[in-house]
């Protein structure tokens, strides 16, 4: 599979903060039901988007938001409406849907479907054999040897190792925790580069690491966040989806208990520091790990209304490009610590750290 990156256009869309492309309009298409269940009669234009979600929901404060948020500010830009022959959505409810929520937007005519997540995996590989003129593009997994599937992936290694790097510096405990979601290559990536960043500062803090087997089950994050945090721990990043609000749960109830506990989380895929607000002068996100997937999503699908869909490829987004970062502490981390990520983060632009792919085994 040939592989590309981005990075100039990406730049160019954070600088911008928008897509300027022009779409005209055509016949109007009959009523159908939307991914949020209203039906609307919506113009066909010239171009027009929609994503599947898994199993996490459109609005899991993580992945299938931060594309859906991409896609909304596509069509918004475009001159789209919501509906058919604009931009929409299709929410899965449990994994068998994924073939059919893919069926169900290509016979929609959408110009371009995006499968969000790798669980997404063979259902795209399906379609795609099914339907050879159909163009989709799937987030955090490679499609191989599809001319028709563009394969959008990210070094959230990258973005993460800057977080072991900021928690490593701001633990007081020295003991650290990761929740993970599901066992695999994906959150892998997460886990080796966080613990790389916190052995590269001090290898001797002890790294707590417990994986949900779940992207959806808070009630399980909120279960091994207690048990982190009575055992000592004192930040924990997590890359687990939905499990992560059991986390988010967890440290603010003990904050609201204790204003004086030593307790932090940090956030993932996108800045999750609305998750975090204990009241108006609390908030137990230390910082999150950005894959910046709305740009992503913004990006391809204007290669894709401009006749340059990237099919076949894999598109990768690291910190070189903007594409992976850690989200702004808000004054939760000291500026010493603000400095020595940066310097780590130009290290790894640079060259100088190569970050691991996956945890040693």
């Amino acid at each position: 599979m040939k592989k590309r990156k981005f990075g100039l256009a990406l730049a160019s869309i954070f600088a911008a903060g928008s897509i300027l492309a022009a779409c005209g309009g055509g016949e109007e298409k009959e009523e159908t039901t939307t991914g949020s269940g209203n039906g609307s009669t919506e113009e066909t234009s010239d171009f027009s988007v929609a994503m599947v979600t898994d199993t996490g929901g459109v609005d899991d404060k993580s992945f299938n938001q931060s594309t859906w948020e991409g896609i909304v500010e596509f069509g918004e830009a475009n001159g789209l409406e919501k509906g058919n022959g604009g931009y929409d959505y299709l929410q899965s409810a449990a994994e068998s849907d994924y073939v059919t929520n893919l069926n169900s937007l290509i016979r929609r005519d959408f110009d371009l479907v995006f499968a969000v997540g790798f669980a997404l995996h063979n259902a795209v590989a399906e379609v795609a054999d099914q339907q050879k003129d159909a163009k989709i593009a799937i987030i955090d997994e490679v499609v191989a040897d599809k001319e028709n599937v563009a394969s959008i992936m990210f070094k959230a290694n990258e973005a993460s190792y800057l977080a072991g790097v900021a928690a490593a510096l701001e633990t007081k405990s020295n003991k650290i925790g990761f929740i993970g979601g599901m066992t695999g290559e994906i959150i892998g990536g997460f886990q080796a580069g966080f613990e790389a960043g916190v052995a590269s500062v001090n290898p001797d803090i002890v790294v707590d690491v417990e994986y949900a087997e779940s992207f959806t089950d808070a009630a399980k994050g909120q279960q091994i966040a207690k048990r982190m945090y009575d055992s000592g721990v004192d930040i924990i990043f997590h890359a687990a989806g939905g499990v992560g609000n059991g986390l988010f749960t967890e440290a603010k109830e003990r904050k609201q208990k204790d204003p004086n506990a030593n307790v932090w989380a940090i956030g993932v895929d996108r800045d999750q520091y609305d998750e975090g607000q204990v009241d108006a002068e609390t908030n137990i996100v230390l910082t999150s790990v950005l894959k910046r997937v709305d740009v992503a999503a913004q990006e391809v699908a204007k290669l894709a209304l401009e006749g340059n869909f990237p099919g076949g490829e894999t598109i990768t987004y690291g910190l070189a490009d903007g594409g992976v970062d850690l989200a702004d502490s808000r004054g939760a981390i000291t500026e010493e610590t603000i400095a020595k990520v940066e310097e780590a983060k130009q290290q790894i632009i640079d060259g100088e750290v190569t970050v691991p792919e996956q945890p040693e085994k």
